[in-house]
């Protein structure tokens, strides 16, 4: 599968952005999919992970509460919706994708097959 991140810029504290993730092939549904993002001079860090059928999901503590990951496998594409942006937000995101167990949610970079090309988003204070 082929992924391809989009929605990223630049936006001012407590502002809001969505990206998108768009996936090529006819299994989307059967991916668990997870948004991981690298901040400058950082490793990369899990953001947020969504099953197969969007029941369950999980998050990172740093963004629990303001993030919200969602998806629609009618359109192949999972979404992350950010709000309340903090300019230790800003970071390249990154979408990755797996064929993991049904209702299993992944948050180990190691866990995933597939990842996408990052979109920057910059928070500014």
């Amino acid at each position: 599968v082929q992924l391809q991140a989009s929605g990223g810029g630049l936006v001012q504290a407590g502002g809001s952005l969505r990206l998108s993730c768009a996936a090529s092939g006819r299994t989307f549904s059967r991916y668990a999919m997870g948004w991981f993002r690298q901040a400058p001079g950082k490793e990369r860090e899990f953001v947020a992970a969504i099953s197969w059928s969007a029941g369950r999901t999980y998050y990172a503590d740093s963004v629990k509460g303001r993030f919200t990951i969602s998806r629609d496998n009618a359109k192949n594409t999972v979404y992350l919706q950010m709000n309340s942006l903090k300019p230790e937000d800003t970071a390249v995101y990154y979408c990755a994708a797996t064929i993991g167990y049904s209702g299993s949610v992944y948050y180990r970079e190691y866990n995933y097959d597939y990842w996408g090309q990052g979109t920057l988003v910059t928070v500014s204070s």
